[in-house]
């Protein structure tokens, strides 16, 4: 799912998106609460209707937030008191007041909140942490009240495999349409992480969506879809494009790099994007030298189809029977081994 996180991929419009194979976009309930306000969005129709955006969107509900913003918080039972990045003014996010900004916002799918705690937090805070995510939990569900909209329960627990089973069964017991595996990616080595992910995976409903929160490398998506993850998100393809580097078959590349300045080759001789058709890497390493808009634009319009025609191809070989196989080959040829 690209991450549009204050209702735009930025770079790209919903056009792009869409011919970038897109089927989900992600918005940020922290931030489009914050500007420009859930009421603003509601009464423009939603963020399909704000952003122009048809297709199925999701919103997270800010609890990465309450992670990646620590020293402007304080979490308590009854939800999370922080100061706004933007102007210093404090707020409350409590389990009801963000599950009505979600349906505010109008997003097809909406997650309860809950606490990420970091990788390094003892394994005493995590115990207390994910009881009081699944609490929380609970208060969502029963604050949740559009039938147009499917609410995600969140599995915690940090890298103590007996705390994601007992986070897990809370959650499932609450019972959700869909189920997404957070505190992950936060620190972590990525063998842990895997390892982590394997243990839990394998107690998740089989019948519902599995989302994993917070990973869009592309050798980490071929890593979670194996263990059985269905959806994720992340600002990696987007980011990189904003810093000059492109995905390729062949691994990630940076166009301010010497050597582009004079390769008049298409950016990906394999891939079908606008970018790849109609650019060329000489091209495309002048703008982002000169840090011009639309060499952010087209390397982003890249990344984007990229990534999701990497899933693309991934869902056909889970269908082929050959995922496996190919997954090793795609990964060994990425890696440069």
């Amino acid at each position: 799912m690209p991450v549009g996180t204050k209702g735009t991929v930025k770079g790209l419009t919903p056009g792009d998106l869409r011919g970038a194979g897109a089927g989900v976009v992600l918005g940020n309930t922290y931030h489009l609460y914050l500007r420009p306000g859930a009421d603003i969005v509601r009464e423009a129709g939603g963020l399909h209707g704000f952003s122009g955006w048809d297709g199925p969107m999701l919103t997270d509900s800010g609890g990465f937030q309450v992670f990646s913003l620590a020293k402007t918080r304080r979490i308590g039972e009854g939800g999370v008191r922080f100061a706004s990045i933007y102007d210093g003014s404090v707020h409350e996010f409590t389990p009801e007041l963000t599950t009505r900004v979600q349906e505010d916002l109008g997003a097809d799918v909406a997650m309860v909140l809950d606490e990420c705690p970091p990788a390094n937090a003892g394994r005493e805070y995590h115990a207390e942490s994910l009881r009081r995510t699944a609490r929380w939990a609970e208060r969502c569900k029963e604050a949740h009240g559009r039938e147009d909209q499917a609410l995600f329960g969140i599995v915690q627990g940090g890298l103590h495999k007996d705390l994601r089973a007992e986070s897990l069964e809370r959650t499932v017991e609450i019972g959700f349409p869909g189920y997404a595996v957070g505190g992950l990616s936060v620190g972590e080595s990525r063998g842990e992480m895997l390892e982590t992910l394997a243990a839990t995976a394998t107690l998740l409903p089989e019948a519902r969506p599995r989302y994993f929160m917070g990973i869009g490398d592309p050798v980490g998506i071929l890593q979670v879809i194996a263990l059985g993850v269905d959806m994720f998100d992340c600002v990696l393809p987007t980011r990189l494009a904003r810093h000059g580097a492109a995905l390729t078959p062949d691994g990630r590349i940076n166009l301010k790099n010497a050597r582009f300045r004079r390769d008049f080759g298409p950016l990906d001789p394999e891939c079908s994007c606008e970018t790849c058709a109609g650019y060329s890497r000489a091209y495309l390493s002048h703008l982002v030298r000169e840090d011009e808009l639309l060499g952010h634009r087209l390397l982003t319009l890249h990344n984007v189809h990229f990534t999701v025609a990497l899933c693309r191809q991934a869902r056909a070989e889970i269908s082929a029977g050959r995922f496996a196989g190919w997954s090793a080959a795609w990964i060994s040829r990425y890696e440069g081994k």
